[in-house]
């Protein structure tokens, strides 16, 4: 069993950044590939980026465009997401999910474990 807790979220202004922090435990994430999605209240949610411990895998959604990049910290069991370049749009609750699977299949793989979610709020 693995516990999720995301933090980091919180008010920018556009263009700003922001680092969200997805926190493990119960075991290491190693064995997982990590997930960050998002959703806005009355729309489905949407993924934002996947990257797997596991097999090196990776996938990035298309409104990225390289403002997001998913990294880790080992030591802590923690997945960061850091995000720049930020617009009204990205504003949404984030959530970090741990699953199996290739990150190619990203749409379509069991994410088995998921956090919380945090708020992040992109106005001026």
């Amino acid at each position: 069993q693995v516990q999720l807790v995301e933090s980091g979220g919180g008010l920018v202004q556009p263009g700003g950044s922001l680092r969200l922090s997805c926190s493990a435990s119960g075991s290491t994430l190693d064995y997982y590939a990590i997930g960050w999605f998002r959703q806005v209240p009355g729309k489905e949610r949407e993924g934002v980026l996947c990257k797997s411990l596991s097999d090196g895998s990776a996938y990035d959604a298309h409104f990225v465009k390289g403002r997001f990049t998913i990294s880790g910290d080992n030591a802590k069991n923690t997945v960061y997401l850091q995000m720049h370049s930020l617009k009204a749009e990205d504003t949404a609750v984030y959530y970090c999910a741990a699953g199996a699977g290739p990150c190619s299949d990203f749409s379509s793989m069991p994410w088995y474990y998921w956090g919380q979610g945090t708020q992040v709020t992109v106005s001026s």
